[in-house]
């Protein structure tokens, strides 16, 4: 059986910025395919060094092999803060008005694509399967192709897709697509990104398509693209929810409520979640029904993120402000109506949180999945399940089709859902959760991941 290379920005290993909990279920997925099929698991240590050497570190435990690189403060700022996290980010969110066009960030984007296919070319043995994730890397397919690699490449993009309209925007847009055209296998998170995908490679390449097997023929290259919607590991956040840490967070936080329902919301601080515009819909909720500032107490947790941006540190404060505003008008001796959490919680602490809380709120602007949504619904207690609202421009609105939909631009619809839920008789929330659970407990991301590496296995290449 073919190894398994897995190449992405972050690796979860020990000391790796961000990677305690940013990957979550996907890096136990990851881990555990790894362990199956033996290999490695590269990318950027979140190490920043004086020059670049390409030196690796390497780190074996629990049957898993882990490479990574350090890489120079000028690369971190034009690759990750620059070029990713300030064009492809918000662009890929359909956000225009964030997206920062530079052509050094560009430069500095194509020079980690090309030290990442150096470094990691030489553990790549013939017969491997390569995985590469997200929008970080997606030129490196065609560099290691480029070092005259013929191994099956996949790639896997966790973000949307933007309608052609807007993608045509980007600086050399058609380049960066031709690159993902080196792939073997190409993987969206959902059908309406795949097609968005596929539009532009017929529309503005002139590709030809073929629908009913996802091949892409370009200049007598074939590519598949599919759609395979990401899961959580189910039985892992069962089991989570069961643990006595589960039960001690649930319970501080329904001793902290004085006999009102909690309605949580469990983001990374990123403009894509609609922090703010949620903030309005509770404001709107409360402007409503007064009286029923003592019915509800509003949890956000919202650790920080990407601190080096001036996008993230721009929302941090929108928020804060928001927040205080409401809390500034409503709060009494005895009530705070919203309570904001700026640090991050264990899974078995939120599992304890999504628990007790009886309405869970996920509302992001646009997201390609978000697995937030699901643990909300996998950690809920069958007898007496909370409520979720979530927005419709989340990619799990199209799988968790029973929970109440919500268009997070709007403060109306959002006060609306709030009270719906606040409202919603047992009967009915049980039938809504017995309609969720099935797709979150049998569409898990270890299905997703042997989807995945089961199609870029099978595939004959084409070159």
């Amino acid at each position: 059986m073919s190894r398994l290379v897995v190449i992405s920005n972050r690796v979860a290993v020990p000391k790796a910025r961000g990677a305690a909990g940013a990957q979550g279920g996907l890096a136990g997925a990851l881990n555990a395919a790894l362990k199956k099929h033996g290999g490695i698991w590269f990318g950027w240590s979140g190490q920043e060094c004086e020059e670049f050497s390409g030196n690796l570190n390497v780190q074996r435990s629990g049957g898993v092999t882990t490479a990574t690189v350090d890489l120079p403060h000028q690369d971190v700022e034009e690759y990750y803060n620059g070029y990713a996290n300030s064009t492809l980010w918000p662009l890929f969110h359909f956000r225009l008005d964030l997206t920062e066009y530079e052509r050094e960030t560009g430069r500095g984007y194509e020079r980690v694509n090309e030290r990442f296919a150096d470094s990691v070319a030489p553990l790549i043995e013939p017969d491997d399967l390569v995985w590469v994730h997200d929008y970080h890397l997606i030129p490196l397919g065609a560099r290691l192709r480029s070092r005259g690699l013929k191994n099956r490449i996949g790639f896997f993009l966790h973000t949307p897709w933007p309608p052609t309209r807007l993608f045509v925007s980007l600086p050399f847009h058609e380049r960066l697509v031709q690159t993902m055209l080196e792939y073997d296998l190409i993987g969206f998170q959902t059908e309406e990104w795949l097609e968005s995908f596929v539009h532009y490679c017929e529309k503005a390449l002139g590709a030809e398509v073929d629908e009913a097997t996802g091949t892409i023929t370009y200049e007598g290259r074939k590519t598949v693209a599919r759609a395979y919607p990401i899961g959580i590991d189910y039985d892992h956040v069962r089991a989570q929810a069961d643990t006595g840490e589960a039960r001690q967070a649930a319970q501080r936080l329904l001793s902290s409520t004085r006999r009102r329902t909690a309605m949580i919301g469990v983001d990374r601080l990123d403009y894509s979640k609609g922090l703010p515009e949620r903030i309005d819909g509770i404001g709107r909720f409360f402007d409503n029904y007064p009286e029923r500032v003592r019915d509800l107490v509003f949890i956000q947790i919202a650790p920080p993120s990407r601190e080096n941006v001036e996008s993230y540190q721009d929302i941090r404060a929108t928020l804060e402000q928001k927040i205080g505003q409401i809390n500034g008008a409503r709060t009494e001796v005895d009530i705070v109506p919203i309570r904001y959490v700026n640090r991050g919680h264990t899974l078995a602490e939120l599992c304890g949180f999504y628990q007790a809380a009886k309405i869970g709120l996920v509302t992001p602007l646009r997201d390609g999945m978000n697995l937030v949504a699901k643990e909300y619904v996998a950690a809920q207690d069958p007898e007496d399940p909370g409520v979720l609202i979530l927005s419709r421009f989340a990619g799990a609105a199209l799988q968790l089709k029973d929970a109440v939909l919500v268009n997070p631009h709007s403060p109306d619809d959002l006060s609306h859902a709030i009270h719906t839920a606040l409202d919603m008789p047992l009967e009915e929330r049980r039938r809504r959760w017995e309609g969720m659970i099935e797709t979150v407990a049998n569409d898990n991301v270890q299905r997703w991941t042997e989807s995945f590496t089961s199609d870029l296995a099978g595939r004959e290449a084409e070159r």
